[in-house]
């Protein structure tokens, strides 16, 4: 299926590993070019590298920058515009835990994940937003959680709480951005495993306990891979799903139901 997004720009936070190096290469194979950005130098050089393979030299810009930093937002997108003109997708991928009961988190906790998680994604959506009306057109996804929209489990607060707010964000701005012809939707991961990530992890030093997990969690009987969240993004971005906007689509395998 041709998704028409030859020559449009992608920005994708948080991209130098996991779902959001799977969205980038997903949309670079679509003609798409590409700006990402990460923290650290080694993963965002390795993955720019296999991306310019794809699109070439000129189709990808890799920043190195921290989206916490208040001032980020913009000078990323200063960045991007500078490099490619234009911005027609927002990818908000950046994010991360903090697992501990409710009643242990400080205020340094909650300002850190919702910083990461959230803050983050909003001010630099509110930078891509102005450009995009004027061209009356562009796509915002925000990479949530299935544990943003259901219970999650003891030691979640503050990951519940700050993917829940990218899920309740996207779904106002879908509504004040359709005249505009911008469409916010999010995506809802369950328990994705690649190398080197969390799942992998726990899966290396506990593989009983994780065939449990599996067993009694994960309807599909396995977990799910970045590429499957990457496919959903792309189509989420593209003129192919012109009609939907608001929405929030798990991406789990059914997952969810072990959780409400």
């Amino acid at each position: 299926m041709d998704l028409g997004l030859e020559n449009r720009v992608a920005i994708v936070t948080g991209a130098s590993r996991g779902i959001g190096k799977a969205i980038a290469e997903s949309f670079a194979r679509e003609g798409c070019r590409v700006a990402i950005c990460a923290r650290g130098r080694e993963d965002l050089r390795a993955t720019a590298e296999e991306l310019q393979a794809v699109a070439g030299s000129e189709g990808v810009l890799a920043v190195r920058l921290d989206l916490t930093a208040r001032t980020a937002a913009r000078r990323l997108h200063e960045r991007v515009r500078k490099h490619f003109g234009t911005v027609d997708i927002l990818v908000n991928n950046l994010g991360g835990n903090r697992k501990k009961p409710f009643d242990e988190t400080t205020d340094q906790d909650w300002d850190d994940l919702l910083e990461l998680n959230l803050l983050s994604s909003l001010r630099m959506s509110r930078e891509v937003i102005p450009p995009m009306k004027a061209q009356g057109r562009g796509a915002l996804l925000f990479i949530a959680s299935i544990w943003g929209r259901e219970a999650g489990g003891p030691g979640y607060a503050l990951y519940n709480t700050t993917k829940s707010g990218m899920i309740s964000a996207a779904k106002i701005m879908s509504v004040e951005l359709a005249s505009a012809g911008i469409r916010v939707n999010s995506i809802a991961p369950g328990s994705i495993r690649f190398p080197g990530g969390g799942w992998d992890s726990r899966a290396n030093a506990d593989p009983e306990g994780i065939a449990r997990f599996v067993d009694e969690s994960l309807p599909l009987g396995r977990f799910g891979t970045v590429d499957e969240v990457a496919q959903l993004a792309v189509f989420l971005a593209s003129d192919r799903a012109s009609l939907i906007t608001g929405a929030c689509i798990p991406a789990d395998g059914s997952q969810g139901k072990s959780l409400i």
